[in-house]
């Protein structure tokens, strides 16, 4: 399994241009549901950051979300978009509570 975090600052005026975008990730994901993939999307309080958290869970670490259309139209652009390059981190995690899948949220 493979935990990644990516964060990033989008230029004001696309901020949502950029929202919109990961809404459509989101509305592909729900019609194709792409097995081995957790996903989650942030947009930050100051209004222009995102924060992005993958796990990927492939038997042979391919990331489904690399063959979902509409998230490669979301990464087409995205230096454009962006203030500065985002920022991707591989995870290992200490702990979790209902976060990534290990119980129901009742």
């Amino acid at each position: 399994m493979r935990q990644i975090m990516v964060r990033y600052s989008v230029k004001p005026e696309r901020t949502d241009e950029n929202e919109q975008l990961i809404r459509d990730v989101y509305e592909e994901l729900a019609r194709t549901a792409p097995a081995g993939l957790r996903y989650a999307t942030f947009r930050l309080a100051d209004g222009v950051g995102f924060m992005h958290l993958a796990s990927v869970e492939t038997d042979d670490g391919t990331n489904p979300l690399s063959q979902v259309a509409a998230f490669q139209r979301f990464q087409e652009g995205i230096e454009d978009r962006c203030d500065g390059r985002p920022v991707v981190s591989d995870l290992r995690a200490i702990g979790s509570y209902r976060m990534l899948g290990d119980g129901p949220a009742e």
